[in-house]
């Protein structure tokens, strides 16, 4: 088999509402592309994005809560998020538990458009702060 560099302009699924996917030599699917991402700025309250793909809209439930909710609905809600969080002093905390019924919250269940996920929690005090740069990504 001949290897070589495909260039394009615009790679598109035949079937509307299917995703591009990748697939071996065999024909077995291996990936996908990235299906919705976002940057924002989640300080006290004034969350802003800051640029995103496939992303409506980010709401700050409470301190370190957010739910992000996409523009157009996956498949199933089978998918993978991943968070990553910033602070403006290294002396802030930086962990991001992706869901979490201790401290009080109650479970949620994301859903085809929506997923939730608290941020900077600090061990010491069981409180969460607000980070300002998170960037998320999805995956399905």
């Amino acid at each position: 088999m001949a290897y070589g560099t495909l260039a394009v302009d615009t790679v598109q699924s035949s079937t509307a509402g299917t995703p591009t996917q990748f697939n071996d030599g065999n024909g077995v699917q291996v990936g996908t592309l990235c299906r919705a991402w976002v940057n924002f700025n989640g300080i006290s309250g004034s969350v802003a994005i800051r640029s995103s793909f496939n992303v409506s809209s980010v709401t700050r439930n409470s301190t370190g809560d957010y739910t992000v909710t996409m523009t157009n609905a996956l498949s199933d809600a089978n998918y993978s998020y991943s968070v990553a969080i910033g602070f403006t002093s290294p002396a802030d905390y930086m962990l991001t538990p992706l869901l979490n019924t201790a401290t009080g919250y109650t479970e949620v269940v994301p859903t085809t458009t929506t997923f939730r996920f608290l941020s900077g929690l600090n061990y010491a005090t069981g409180a969460y702060r607000d980070p300002k740069y998170v960037n998320v990504s999805v995956f399905r």
